[in-house]
């Protein structure tokens, strides 16, 4: 027996994030991801991994593990699942997402999806897992400690560290720590940007900038973000209520975000605040 651990995409490139775990006769797969086309390739609307390994060991796949809702860690779930049916396991923010997109794809109903939170554990088969909290630019993500026969590997997910994250939810360095003083066998780690000298300044500092900006404006304000960037949306909202101004969301996926985010408790709006984007006429420039 020994354990395997292949990258089936997203090792020194940005996208299809897609890591096997197996030992023995057990595979769980973490994350599956898409990636968006390069300028040469023409016709293509998105990249999937490769998965033949998947299906040469499909009998030994016993579980799919998603560690947050970006496209480059979710976007080939669909496809992935279309090879295997087994349970799959997020936190809420990224299962409402999978939700909408498994729909989209005609499987949601033949679709097992198990809702966890930081700190909860699950067991596939010799693994035995534990969700960490990581702060990320999209809410709810986790990292992963796999304590396996041989030894426990952390895998990071994406994250950053944000010591002043606005919406509080920062990464648990502490439990890192704790997992790292019982002895680590591997460590699998985001790396984007490690590169680049300095650290990345917290959301909260961008915030204010956003805010300084909007005092400054008479006019209409249009701000573009990411759609998943619920804390960045929740700043602009922020403005927007303090300002005495209206805001509207355009766009499917930011409606989509938005509305899930409201449902979970992860965006706050007041409704007098927020205007469908048919009625941007009737109010003044």
């Amino acid at each position: 027996m020994s354990l395997k651990i292949i990258p089936l995409g997203g090792l020194g490139e940005i996208g299809l994030n897609m890591m096997v775990y197996e030992y023995d006769d057990v595979i769980f797969i973490v994350d599956s991801g898409l990636m968006f086309p390069e300028d040469y390739m023409l016709g293509v609307d998105y990249v999937i991994p490769d998965m033949e390994y998947i299906r040469t060991n499909k009998a030994k796949v016993h579980a799919i593990v998603l560690t947050h809702a970006h496209e480059d860690h979710i976007g080939a779930l669909p496809f992935l699942l279309r090879e295997v049916q087994v349970p799959v396991y997020a936190t809420a923010f990224t299962l409402g997402i999978v939700r909408n997109k498994l729909e989209e794809h005609d499987i949601l109903a033949t679709t097992d999806l198990y809702e966890i939170s930081p700190r909860d554990t699950l067991r596939i088969g010799p693994f035995e897992l534990e969700f960490i909290r990581v702060c990320h630019s999209v809410v709810d993500g986790v990292g992963l400690a796999v304590k396996t026969p041989v030894g426990t590997i952390i895998h990071t997910g994406d994250f950053k560290i944000d010591h002043t994250a606005p919406d509080g939810l920062k990464t648990d360095v502490g439990r890192f720590a704790q997992w790292g003083e019982t002895g680590i066998l591997a460590l699998l780690s985001d790396s984007t940007n490690v590169e680049k000298k300095g650290y990345t300044i917290s959301a909260t500092q961008i915030g204010e900038s956003l805010s300084r900006l909007a005092n400054n404006c008479s006019g209409r304000i249009i701000v573009a973000l990411f759609a998943s960037n619920i804390t960045r949306i929740q700043k602009v909202v922020n403005i927007a209520v303090a300002l005495g101004r209206k805001v509207f969301f355009n766009g499917r996926s930011i409606e989509l975000s938005v509305r899930i985010a409201k449902e979970l408790g992860f965006l706050k709006v007041p409704t007098d605040s927020e205007i469908d984007v048919t009625a941007i006429d009737d109010l003044p420039d």
